[in-house]
């Protein structure tokens, strides 16, 4: 998730809700760096505030859209004129947010606006008997509920969602922790081992497997 919002304490309340509930999130608090970073990787959406430093968040998405980049556009803003509404739809934003809003609100439209654009996939992820539900946020082994937190439940549901194929570890950085994470990389050793502890040896079970050089694989059938 990106977002670009040049009120810093909105931006860091924004970044700190959607962490706690399993998103990645990258900031940009002007338009021009919102720009660049728009273009140089790929997101599941964008908050976009108009009002914004070197490049208005309606540029923004002119320029996304121009250039056939059709990441969904959730536009932030403290104009509530119907003609600005308007303008930001005309633009190519996809859904539009009046500040001062409900973060309750902005989840739900957050996942709504996903759900619209989002190819078709499984409403529940599975490998054998290991399940997850993106939308409970229940994980299930069997019968068997199993307890995650945010950051474990993100790491699992990325596994599953690329289950049987190789991952590294900067493709789980980028995506379950942020492109600009500059901590310790062994933290995702860590996390896979809190996982299996949770997942794989209650039961006896080897579903997160790891590819020496090359990074880990969820199995199939669930290990």
């Amino acid at each position: 998730m990106l977002v670009v919002e040049d009120e810093v304490r909105l931006a860091e309340a924004l970044r700190t809700g959607l962490v706690a509930e399993g998103f990645a999130v990258d900031l940009a608090h002007t338009g021009t760096d919102g720009l660049h970073l728009a273009r140089e990787n790929v997101y599941d959406a964008i908050l976009l505030d108009i009002m914004l430093p070197g490049l208005s968040g309606y540029r923004i998405a002119q320029a996304l859209r121009a250039e056939e980049r059709w990441v969904p556009i959730l536009m932030l803003t403290a104009k509530d004129g119907e003609y600005d509404e308007a303008d930001g739809l005309d633009v190519g934003a996809d859904d539009y947010l009046t500040k001062p809003f409900s973060f309750v609100v902005l989840l739900a439209r957050l996942r709504a606006l996903l759900r619209r654009t989002a190819p078709p996939r499984p409403t529940i992820l599975a490998a054998g008997d290991l399940s997850l539900d993106p939308a409970t946020r229940r994980v299930l082994r069997g019968a068997d509920a199993i307890d995650l937190t945010p950051k474990e439940f993100s790491l699992l549901e990325y596994l599953l969602r690329r289950a049987g194929d190789v991952v590294s570890k900067t493709e789980i950085l980028e995506h379950v922790w942020d492109a600009y994470y500059d901590g310790d990389p062994n933290v995702v050793e860590v996390y896979v081992g809190y996982l299996r502890r949770k997942i794989d040896a209650p039961y006896g079970r080897q579903a997160v497997q790891t590819v020496r050089g090359a990074g880990y694989r969820l199995a199939l059938d669930g290990g």
